[in-house]
């Protein structure tokens, strides 16, 4: 079993510091694995609701939109449901020791980015690139 580095309330990463150290991984660990429980949360909390709120309405309107609502949710928790996945690739990386660097080029991935968005993959600059090139191709 691992130890985490203990992490002060407040840390967070810095360009001035060794690039993944213990401490970044335990900090960007932590960060992921909330918005993990974040997701499964809502996710619970959804099914309660779906499953209280199951109820007969006579008016067709009424039903109609609350069938839409339904149908939105449900959407939702699948993009959500699809984001857990890309959590928990971004927890393996950190485990076997390629979180932050670039699949595409190796190098690593700017703090700036990983702090907006912590499973990235790619960097800024190959993931421009491959925009470049999904665009590209979807235009023909």
């Amino acid at each position: 079993m691992k130890v985490e580095p203990i992490l002060e309330e407040d840390y967070t990463p810095r360009e001035d510091e060794p690039f993944m150290n213990k401490r970044q991984l335990a900090y960007f660990r932590k960060k992921l694995q909330d918005w993990k429980n974040g997701i499964l949360e809502g996710n619970r909390d959804t099914i309660e609701g779906m499953q209280q709120g199951a109820r007969n309405i006579p008016d067709i309107a009424d039903r109609a939109s609350e069938e839409t609502d339904r149908a939105l949710e449900l959407r939702t928790r699948d993009r959500q449901r699809k984001l857990v996945a890309k959590i928990d690739a971004a927890l393996r990386r950190i485990d076997d020791g390629s979180y932050g660097y670039c699949e595409e080029t190796g190098e690593p991935i700017s703090l700036k980015r990983l702090q907006a968005r912590p499973i990235a993959t790619l960097s800024l600059e190959a993931q421009e690139r491959h925009e470049r090139k999904e665009k590209v191709h979807r235009d023909d």
